[in-house]
């Protein structure tokens, strides 16, 4: 039997929040939703832990299969990185391309692109978190048709927010409020067009909210100060979607299956720093023996957590911290306005090191790149990275200027994890690392389905804004940057006809495109690497999360 089934992502919702403020009566929607059917938990990959959800959704694939692990790639060749977007779905289709015979309309779900292998409606980057690819639709002038009905999303692009900036948090959450206002308007107008067999759309702004809001929601955070309004934003947010989301499930076809998900959770940002700035700045001190930036002496008082408040810009703030004999740059770095201390160095030079943020094209904001004219040099470097830490041997011939052997390399991968392991929080004497990984056991394979890091680093997950190392001195402190991250937790309710009520095992973020297909009635193909939620044992009744 096929059925119309809606499928409604929560970017980013932290499941926890979510069953707290559903038992509150703050999402009547959603408690509804979990009363009347379904629910499980989800988990998802521990490492590249913000780069793969949505890709393994979209596929019901591992990163193994489809080769795309993260959106940035590097080149061993020429010791450089650039974005390249969302999977382009080859060899793995998304998992709703399923041909003339069903009906299928897909609204701004992130890091995906326009697949001419599906029958129905796709609009993309109107208003996704890093949508990763270009703003279109299929038919073409599907999107700005919608537009000029609906309106535009007011954060498209513009939906950072660093926690200095006090003064645009109330303008940002309004647009936060706007956009899923007119999200819910426009998925509902799609909803009348047609009797979908699959209507799939994801909400963004939990995921925007959380990065730039979690310190006014979270009392754990080291920045944590209620809102003035003493209304928590996070909450209001999702209050908003979930008025939203009612909107929508009001122009859905009665006999429609419903799966409300999120594929990862938030929680206070303990990535950032450690993998932008901390972990490059390790592997430059054991690669040169002395400091790139920001060096301190372990052990020494420690400041309260602050920023300089130069000019609002988080790059600039820590490149402000460059270590340096010439006093003209120091003072230029600290306080002249960024852009003036590119010219400043393009006179009297950089002083060796890490280049200017300006020097490069791409990823400029990461701290990462910033070390990349010394990656020939080094023995080891962090690339670029969103969430985890990625390390790469500069391994002979793999790399243009290899200089670590592969006779080396196991052992070489063991000195650099026991290194990162040995990074203390001065704040609470915690390590920063919770797991360093190896990535592979052979340091040549010819895969390019394999990850590009050697070492991947998850970090103890609470916040750290300085780091010390009994070898390689102390890090910092520099200014926190989002002050929300991802886990690799969420969840997935389940309701409409011949649902039951109650409780499932808990799943995989892989397990959502089966889940869904089923849902619909439509074949579920061998090749997808999750199982349907339903095909788990009977679920066990369970009180709803309102009563």
């Amino acid at each position: 039997m096929t059925c119309p089934v809606i499928a409604i992502g929560l970017d980013s919702a932290e499941h926890t929040l979510v069953q707290r403020w559903m038992r509150e009566g703050r999402l009547p929607t959603l408690a509804r939703l979990w009363n009347e059917g379904l629910h499980a938990e989800l988990d998802n990959f521990a490492v590249y832990s913000a780069e793969l959800p949505w890709t393994t959704f979209l596929t019901g694939s591992v990163p193994e299969r489809t080769g795309y692990w993260t959106p940035i790639l590097y080149d061993a060749l020429t010791y450089s990185v650039r974005q390249r977007g969302g999977y382009g779905f080859d060899p793995v289709p998304p998992f709703y391309a399923l041909g003339p015979d069903w009906k299928v309309a897909v609204f701004d779900v992130p890091q995906s692109v326009i697949s001419d292998r599906v029958s129905g409606v796709q609009a993309l980057a109107w208003g996704a978190h890093s949508p990763q690819t270009p703003r279109a639709s299929s038919p073409p002038g599907l999107m700005d048709e919608l537009i000029a009905r609906h309106g535009d999303h007011p954060a498209f692009l513009d939906d950072n927010l660093e926690p200095w900036e006090t003064g645009r948090e109330g303008p940002f959450l309004e647009k936060m409020l706007t956009g899923i206002r007119r999200r819910g308007e426009i998925c509902a107008d799609l909803m009348r067009r047609d009797r979908w067999n699959l209507f799939l759309t994801v909400f963004g702004e939990p995921h925007s909210a959380g990065h730039a809001l979690w310190h006014r929601s979270d009392p754990a955070h080291p920045l944590y100060e209620p809102p003035a309004d003493g209304v928590d934003p996070v909450l209001q947010v999702q209050e908003e979607v979930d008025r939203a989301c009612a909107r929508i499930l009001e122009a859905a076809p009665a006999d429609a299956r419903v799966l409300l998900f999120s594929v990862h959770g938030m929680e206070g940002n303990s990535m950032d720093l450690p993998s932008m700035f901390f972990l490059p700045e390790l592997m430059y001190r054991y690669s040169m023996g002395r400091a790139a930036f920001a060096d301190g002496t372990p052990g020494a008082p420690l400041p309260e957590p602050r920023s300089l408040l130069r000019d609002r810009h988080w790059a600039a703030e820590v490149y402000a911290r460059k270590v340096d004999v010439n006093p003209l740059r120091r003072l230029a770095r600290r306080h002249a306005r960024f852009d003036y201390t590119w010219e400043i160095e393009k006179r009297l030079g950089w002083g060796g090191g890490p280049a200017h943020p300006n020097h490069y094209d791409d990823l400029r904001f990461i701290p990462a790149m910033w070390y990349a004219n010394c990656w020939p040099q080094m023995r080891a470097f962090a690339l670029p990275s969103f969430a985890d830490g990625y390390v790469r041997i500069n391994l002979k011939g793999r790399e243009a200027n290899g200089i670590v052997d592969p006779a080396d390399y196991d052992r070489t991968c063991e000195d650099i994890a026991r290194t990162i392991r040995d990074l203390v929080n001065p704040r609470n004497g915690r390590p920063i690392a919770r797991t360093v990984h190896r990535t592979r056991a052979n340091p040549l394979p010819d895969d390019p389905t394999l990850a590009e890091a050697d070492l991947v680093v998850e970090w103890d997950p609470v916040p750290a804004d300085v780091a010390d190392h009994p070898v390689h001195g102390r890090i910092g402190p520099v200014p926190y940057r989002r002050t929300g991250s991802h886990t690799s937790e969420g969840f997935a309710v389940i309701a409409g006809p011949g649902i039951p009520h109650g409780s499932l095992p808990k799943g995989h973020g892989t397990d959502m495109a089966p889940t869904i297909l089923h849902l619909m009635g439509a074949p579920v193909p061998n090749s997808l690497d999750g199982v349907s939620l339903l095909n788990r044992p009977e679920p066990e009744p369970l009180r709803g999360a309102a009563e």
